[in-house]
């Protein structure tokens, strides 16, 4: 027998988009925030060359400067206020999380419900002005080490330059929370998805120029769309993926009434470590080709025998690069999934796993299912984010053609879908219910 919510489910659609109003200005409110997002893009700091910054970057695209340029739409390339972007607070969310894993205190705080994550979101943002800080100082002394990019190097330069990314940061967290809590989606993840976006156009229009002029074959064009719709299409499909373990619930008796057992089921997503993996792999992997750009030829010998074996292309890269996404994926589930947890929260409230008995068997059963579905995941991730990877290497593809930008920019578009589905959803029981009553007081 089919329930009312899976019947509205199946009649969802998005006409219905028109009647809900608190929608409406939740989208519009999105938008405003993200337009708000891309104009901030376009504001340099003030004391820089933009010609010798373009001759910088041009140099250092290829090393993780061309990884945080995609996350932030060309803000990097154009050494705007957004230049640092999110990724300050995306580092520090993750560094929380792992010593919540290893600090009594810490994990604690996360036991104590809405005050506790209150209090680990205020440490969160605590740690990322200090990593801004950081990597603010950073970019403004290695700004003032390449060339004539810096009109009046100096401390006055590092201040500004580090008040101005700091301050810019700060800004997208507020905004990106203000976004999760008025709009719709996640606001975090929908400023970098809008850095993707904003700048696949441009990537696209210079593949076609690339073509027009010989440098690729308009057989690898075609076949890099068809491609990107086969990866899309495929992606959506491993998104969707879910191992469900049926839990039982007996019966039980609540004063006078009995109420029957019942069963639900326990999803395990195939990707549970979502996009963090190809992110933190790709990262680690261009740190030392964007110290030897930094350095232009003058670095130590070793420096460029590491950066000449693991070039984009390379056997090595790609070696590395697939290793280490399947290390961050089982790295990463294991941080955001506790098994013996999930089974205590089973056996408080009395649900048991079949055949298994609740407890400590439950959660080694948990951790079996989960291992053996990561191990798919992790194969998953490696081969969406290493075709792409191969396209960029011998066809000379943009960047933002990667199997990293692909994985966000799905992962986001469903969440965001999802959402939207749900505050419909959400509008349709509010009228049923309000029909419901106009029904019952003209009975009356």
């Amino acid at each position: 027998m089919v329930s009312a919510a899976e019947q509205l489910a199946a009649n969802l659609n998005f006409g219905a988009l028109g009647k809900a109003e608190e929608l409406k200005k939740r989208i519009w409110f999105t938008l405003g925030a993200l337009l708000v997002y891309r104009l901030g893009t376009y504001i340099p700091m003030p004391g820089i060359n933009p010609d010798a910054l373009a001759d910088v970057f041009k140099n250092a695209q290829q090393g993780i400067i061309g990884l945080f340029n995609m996350f932030s739409g060309g803000a990097v390339q154009r050494m705007a206020i957004f230049a640092l972007n999110i990724m300050p607070y995306i580092s520090a969310s993750i560094i929380i999380q792992l010593l919540t894993s290893v600090s009594p205190t810490l994990e604690a705080l996360k036991k104590e419900g809405e005050a506790g994550r209150k209090q680990l979101n205020q440490y969160t943002r605590y740690l990322t002005v200090v990593l801004a800080l950081f990597q603010a100082y950073g970019i403004a002394v290695g700004l003032e080490g390449s060339g004539s990019v810096v009109a009046e190097p100096g401390w006055f330069f590092r201040i500004s330059t580090v008040l101005t990314l700091t301050g810019g940061t700060m800004f997208l967290m507020w905004l990106g929370e203000q976004i999760t809590s008025r709009g719709i989606g996640n606001g975090t993840s929908l400023i970098i998805f809008a850095g993707i976006v904003a700048e696949l156009p441009g990537a696209f229009v210079r593949t076609l120029e690339l073509g027009r002029e010989g440098a690729i074959s308009t057989v690898v064009i075609l076949g890099m769309l068809v491609m990107a719709v086969v990866v899309i299409a495929f992606i959506v499909f491993m998104e969707r993926a879910q191992r469900r373990l049926l839990i039982q619930y007996p019966k039980r008796q609540v004063g006078n009434r009995i109420y029957e057992g019942q069963s639900s089921h326990l999803p395990l997503k195939l990707n549970t470590s979502g996009v963090i993996p190809p992110i933190f792999a790709s990262s680690l992997l261009l740190i030392p080709t964007t110290i030897a750009s930094f350095m232009q030829g003058s670095g130590p010998e070793w420096l460029q025998t590491v950066t000449t074996y693991i070039g984009h292309g390379r056997p090595l890269y790609m070696v590395l690069y697939v290793a280490l996404i399947v290390f961050f994926c089982f790295f990463y589930t294991a941080i955001v999934f506790n098994p013996v947890e999930t089974a205590d929260n089973l056996k408080k409230h009395g649900g048991f796993i079949p055949g298994i008995r609740p407890g400590e068997r439950t959660a080694e059963y948990i951790d079996y299912v989960l291992t053996r579905i990561t191990v798919v995941g992790a194969a998953y991730i490696a081969a969406v984010c290493l075709f792409p990877e191969l396209l960029i290497s011998y066809a000379s593809l943009p960047f933002y053609f990667g199997g990293t930008s692909l994985l966000i920019v799905v992962s986001v578009t469903m969440d965001t879908v999802s959402q939207i589905q749900g505050h419909l959803l959400a509008h349709q029981y509010e009228g049923l219910v309000k029909k419901a009553k106009l029904r019952g007081g003209r009975r009356k």
